[in-house]
């Protein structure tokens, strides 16, 4: 595969999955529900009837009825089969979206018409007709077509995550940020999840469902929710969105990261030390309201905590942590001390999590936590006054691209 025909391979996946995400969205009934990769590509299941849709996206691609013409057999195989007790009565859809030639169908499907164009064919200089294989009388095609609809003029794939994002936005509300990057990429994950499970009954899902699952503040690194973005421009709207400001405001900020030992480098941790103190520390002989900010490392043994603040002190740049004096308990008011131009304190690093949490409650200014984590969150702080963003991230050196 090319890599062009690659990415239209992609892209056909994603708008699939985007119109798996806008069926379930808009379902009537908190019961009614999608089924993935069952009948069709997105079964919907009401109270009343069962739609199967087949997806189509060739948006370089001209419309001919041979493009949809195995679609169509597939869902005259299965009315066939439901005319006989053996399968389940249903609706039948097809929706596409091509570059030109939709004009093609613009007149009303007849019986003659689907019998020329989409159920005969040839193989090998033998003319077969799909119909008389079946056993299927004019009559049976005729209450076929009142069972299926056809749209070679479905949405273009910019324009359905428009619709997505929109429909999101109107059932939690929020930013267009909030419902791409929280409720879209979960939502993402779910149909991606349930198109990979092995039995049918569990590639179903319905709204109610659906809504819940999807319903989180937390920035989940789905690897096809940046797939779709692209990871430089997915790390640029998160720092877009959570850490451009142009005058730094003197808060409270708590930056909480997390190390895999298997993979940590003490070299990448010190960098990204730097890069905090660098820009959300102000402690110029100006600064009226001199601050830095705190950092937490999460995974990291106790051992290497001691020798990186070891290193980072040997090498002038000025930390506390709390601890006064060897053997002393953690305290608050050491911690909370300001940092100044004269002190040279440029970052409070805090050794574990009640230090974290005990240092929260006891400030009493703008509170700010931003959480960087690998798989789990490690951390729940969910009173008003503080703002707590959550972002999982693939590596410890994304970190350092978004802020």
């Amino acid at each position: 595969m090319t890599d062009r025909s690659a990415v239209d391979t992609i892209r056909g996946y994603f708008y699939q999955f985007d119109l798996s995400i806008l069926s379930v969205l808009q379902l009537a009934a908190p019961d009614d529900c999608i089924e993935i990769e069952c009948t069709e590509d997105i079964d919907i299941r009401t109270a009343t009837d069962v739609t199967a849709t087949q997806c189509k996206y060739y948006a370089k691609t001209e419309y001919n009825h041979s493009v949809i013409k195995d679609a169509v057999k597939h869902m005259v195989s299965h009315f066939g089969e439901s005319l006989a007790g053996t399968k389940p009565k249903v609706l039948y859809s097809i929706k596409g979206h091509y570059l030109t030639g939709q004009e093609k169908l613009d007149n009303k499907i007849d019986v003659d018409f689907l019998k020329k164009h989409f159920l005969t064919y040839t193989k090998k200089k033998v003319t077969y007709y799909h119909h008389v294989d079946l056993g299927l009388s004019d009559a049976d095609l005729e209450e076929f077509l009142t069972r299926l609809s056809i749209d070679v003029r479905a949405k273009e794939f910019d324009e359905q995550f428009r619709e997505v994002i929109k429909t999101l936005q109107a059932i939690f509300g929020g930013t267009p940020f909030s419902a791409e990057y929280f409720y879209y990429n979960n939502a993402l994950a779910v149909i991606r999840e349930l198109s990979i499970r092995a039995a049918p009954a569990d590639r179903s899902i319905t709204r109610k469902t659906f809504l819940t699952r999807i319903n989180t503040s937390t920035v989940l690194f789905n690897e096809w929710f940046v797939e779709k973005k692209g990871k430089r421009a997915h790390l640029a709207a998160l720092r877009k969105e959570y850490f451009t400001e142009f005058n730094v405001s003197p808060f409270e900020r708590f930056f909480l990261v997390e190390v895999d030992m298997g993979s940590y480098d003490r070299g990448d941790l010190k960098d990204l030390f730097f890069e905090i103190s660098k820009k959300w520390a102000k402690l110029s002989a100006r600064e009226p309201s001199p601050f830095c900010p705190y950092i937490y490392v999460h995974g990291i043994t106790d051992n290497e905590l001691v020798l990186l603040k070891r290193e980072l002190c040997t090498e002038g740049f000025k930390l506390i942590d709390g601890h006064d004096f060897q053997g002393s308990d953690f305290s608050c008011l050491s911690i909370m001390q300001k940092a100044t131009h004269g002190n040279g304190i440029k970052i409070k690093v805090l050794n574990s999590l009640p230090n974290v949490e005990q240092t929260v409650e006891a400030i009493t200014k703008t509170r700010r936590i931003y959480q960087f984590y690998l798989g789990d969150c490690y951390y729940d702080y969910d009173k008003p006054a503080v703002k707590h963003v959550k972002i999982q991230v693939e590596r410890l050196s994304d970190v350092k691209s978004i802020i």
